[in-house]
């Protein structure tokens, strides 16, 4: 009886252990949210050149680190060069224009002074010479324009980055507006921790996040909450074309009610440790305290 009875307590207090254990670990996951559905994001680049013509120097590698300022292509400027010729010709042809009507109306001045010639030719000297100012005033926008356009024939890294993906060489022919290669934008990395919609009242900016990235399990680092996403897109086709623009975040079981996840964003309060890639996945566990300090401008530090 008695062995029956120590078993019936043991088995008892197990369950109750178990119990208490399954709350506490729920009350903390609800209270102290974490997930391991989270994503290294930056912004990305665009490279397009604003004029057209065949590259004929390509100044950097895939996956290059590069400073702003840097050069990346240079296109044949011979066309540019030539319309610049051109534009400069005709500043000078205009200027000499202006001066010619200049003359012609300070004569028809002086002999509408002394009553010499009538007022229509005295007024069509002065349209002449305001045609004449306004001609010139043309020509040297053009030219200013025909300078822009040289310009653009070498193309500059906007920001610091990595260039990434560049299928570029010598030769290619490359349209105005059109993309050509892509650049990763160290200064604006972050980390995107995507949050059941149950979790979020328990998330607050300013509240500081532990990140572990895959691979690098052993080498932590902290982050901030810097805002939490205002919506997800709607996959069900119920949406307008308008949330197409916002994030799409993919449910796991379909044959079960979910709550919907939202993306946080979390901004690198220190250095990171490890180089930091668009698309690495992330785990991330908030903390209950709130950050004093301010992110690290550029989210890295190890560029190596």
């Amino acid at each position: 009886m008695k062995t029956m009875l120590f078993s019936y307590l043991t088995t008892l207090i197990v369950v109750a252990l178990a119990g208490w254990a399954a709350v506490s670990l729920y009350l903390r996951y609800m209270q102290h949210p974490w997930t391991r559905d989270g994503q290294v994001r930056a912004n990305i680049v665009g490279i397009a050149p604003r004029v057209s013509g065949p590259i004929i120097h390509v100044a950097v590698q895939d996956n290059q680190e590069l400073r702003k300022g840097d050069l990346l292509f240079e296109i044949d400027p011979s066309d540019f060069q030539a319309q610049v010729d051109i534009a400069a010709g005709q500043v000078q042809n205009d200027t000499a224009t202006l001066t010619q009507q200049q003359q012609n109306l300070q004569r028809q001045t002086e002999l509408y002074r002394n009553h010499v010639t009538a007022a229509q030719d005295f007024q069509n000297a002065q349209d002449s010479f305001a045609a004449a100012q306004a001609q010139l005033a043309s020509a040297k926008a053009s030219l200013e324009l025909a300078k822009l356009n040289l310009s653009y024939c070498r193309v500059f890294t906007p920001v610091d980055g990595y260039v990434t993906n560049m299928n570029t060489s010598e030769g290619t022919y490359v349209t105005a507006g059109a993309q050509l290669m892509a650049l990763v934008d160290t200064s604006s990395f972050w980390i995107a921790g995507y949050f059941k919609e149950t979790q979020l009242p328990h998330i607050r900016v300013g509240q500081k996040a532990i990140i572990t990235l895959i691979g690098y399990e052993n080498r932590p680092f902290q982050g901030v909450v810097r805002s939490v996403g205002w919506g997800v897109f709607v996959q069900d086709g119920s949406g307008s074309s308008s949330t197409a623009l916002l994030p799409s975040v993919s449910q796991t079981i379909d044959w079960v009610r979910l709550p919907q996840r939202f993306p946080v964003r979390i901004q690198v309060l220190e250095s990171s440790p490890v180089p930091l890639r668009i698309g690495q996945t992330v785990s991330v566990a908030m903390t209950s305290s709130l950050s004093s300090g301010k992110p690290s401008s550029n989210g890295i530090a190890d560029r190596r």
